[in-house]
């Protein structure tokens, strides 16, 4: 049996996973990646722990956290990995020095309780698919025929610690919710 993974991340409200899952409909009718994430299972990775025995620490202190709500806009999609054929398609969450306080906040907690935590810098992202899927080479023109029209603002709200289950849909599931306070 494959061992239960952990991240923190940032919920997002049921219109923002519609809104997402409306944008990204087309790409998916013409199965333009091979795999499609759920949209219960749109999130914001603040801070992927991997697996871990004692989660108890870090929930303690990020509970300690001192976090405000805040509003985050999602407005385009993007790629990570070959420019020709990415292995991730994502819907982009504008940088905002809240956000990089809350994740900074988030990924320090999780560093304190002892958490091998990766090195690369922040880029705020909502996966959407994987593993570009076509036959023929992917552009950003062909991206860019599918961008949504306009913005999609929402409120976060709260922290959530997902557990992996990689054998099921959706495949996280919320171990820990910490509500941010209301400014």
């Amino acid at each position: 049996m494959l061992k239960a993974h952990y991240f923190f991340a940032l919920s997002l409200s049921q219109e923002t996973k519609q809104y997402i899952h409306k944008w990204t409909q087309p790409m998916k009718d013409e199965g333009s990646f091979q795999s499609w994430v759920h949209p219960q299972d749109y999130h914001i990775t603040l801070a992927f722990l991997g697996s871990a025995d004692e989660l108890q620490p870090v929930i303690n202190k990020v509970d300690a956290l001192e976090c405000p709500s805040f509003s985050l806009t999602v407005d385009h999609y993007g790629t990570f990995g070959r420019s020709d054929s990415p292995r991730i398609l994502w819907m982009g969450a504008q940088p905002s020095e809240i956000l990089q306080r809350v994740r900074d906040s988030v990924y320090g907690a999780c560093e304190d309780a002892g958490f091998q935590l990766d090195k690369r810098p922040f880029s705020p992202h909502i996966t959407v698919g994987r593993k570009w899927n076509r036959d023929f080479p992917f552009t950003s023109e062909w991206l860019n025929s599918f961008q949504p029209m306009g913005t999609h603002v929402f409120t976060a709200s709260e922290i959530v610690l997902y557990r992996t289950h990689v054998d099921r849909l959706p495949k996280y599931e919320a171990i820990y919710t910490k509500p941010l306070h209301a400014n």
